[in-house]
């Protein structure tokens, strides 16, 4: 049976959703996003990934500023839909946006809740160290990611795995699991139990001030913080080059049992110690170039050894632990 919905979502991480349900047959009568941003050097206004799939299959799309004024509500009771899909819209739904579809609102959410509630679940999960991640299709309600979970698919985090790669995996097993969802949903088959009072985290947003590299922390743990920062915003360092302090965004690394002075290169296979450990860089960018592998990077870098890689002055207590 298909369902009449509004869709509700914003990054890349929502079209596979979108793509399924439109593909499944389901009706979307709205396709809901937040509004285009300046980007690029131009700084020209650039509409949403979701935007850009929606008016692909000339679905409605609207881009309110607010859902909480009566005007907003009444537009989005009118679209008469079943229920609503929402996947990273980067939006608080209020109460009568909650209660405006009949069969409710069904969120899909990076992580297994009751862990990682909030805006950067993927990059937390990594940052922390966590071994495995997942999606989670729950009931909302006006509480922050605290809805009744219906269905939940778990992924394991691998040593090399990125945050931006878990991104890609985790919207592909997500499009999978809301759909099954909707079937059961519209079969009145689709069962919620309720989250766990215990291990619940949040996923604050990622601060600016998490991505500057202190070497000397030690070296699995800042592996959990350039890994989970990548590719963006990325994690980064300065080295001087020959011509004053260079940043170099760390994109992929590997531990390695060596030990030096924290920032210090290693070898000439780009090893660099720290605080205990020490890092070897698999990915790098410098600024204003592509992101390379080491040997092409270092190719045109030609970091010596003995050179150093500066820490700030002082130690990120932002950036967070395994919890």
């Amino acid at each position: 049976m298909a369902l009449r919905l509004i869709f509700m979502g914003t990054p890349d991480f929502a079209v596979p959703t979108l793509l399924d349900i439109v593909g499944r047959g389901h009706e979307v009568v709205a396709v809901y996003t937040r509004a285009p941003q300046p980007a690029g050097r131009g700084m020209e206004l650039r509409p949403s990934p979701v935007e850009q799939a929606a008016r692909g299959f000339s679905l409605n799309v609207l881009t309110p500023a607010t859902l909480r004024t009566s005007e907003a509500q009444e537009i989005f009771s009118r679209h008469n839909a079943d229920a609503a899909v929402v996947v990273a819209y980067g939006m608080i739904l209020p109460k009568p946006i909650l209660e405006g579809v009949p069969l409710g609102c069904f969120n899909l959410h990076a992580s297994l809740l009751p862990r990682w509630r909030g805006a950067a679940p993927i990059q937390r999960a990594v940052m922390a160290g966590d071994r495995e991640t997942g999606v989670s299709v729950m009931r909302m309600e006006e509480g922050l990611d605290t809805g009744p979970i219906a269905l939940e698919e778990t992924l394991a985090i691998d040593a090399s795995a990125t945050a931006g790669e878990l991104t890609e995996a985790l919207a592909r097993i997500g499009a999978t699991l809301m759909v099954k969802a909707l079937r059961l949903l519209a079969d009145a088959g689709l069962v919620f139990q309720p989250q766990r009072a215990d291990g619940a985290t949040y996923a604050a947003k990622i601060d600016k001030g998490e991505t500057p590299i202190d070497w000397r922390r030690d070296a699995q743990s800042l592996l959990n913080q350039i890994h989970g920062l990548s590719p963006v915003p990325g994690a980064w360092s300065e080295i001087d080059l020959g011509r004053g302090p260079e940043r170099i965004k760390f994109l992929r690394v590997e531990t390695i049992e060596t030990s030096g002075s924290p920032g210090e290169v290693l070898d000439d296979s780009l090893a660099i110690a720290c605080g205990r450990g020490a890092l070897r860089i698999v990915e790098a960018q410098r600024g204003g170039k592509q992101a390379m592998r080491r040997d092409e990077f270092q190719r045109g870098a030609q970091i010596a050894r003995g050179a150093r890689f500066i820490a700030p002055e002082a130690p990120q207590s932002a950036l967070p632990d395994r919890a």
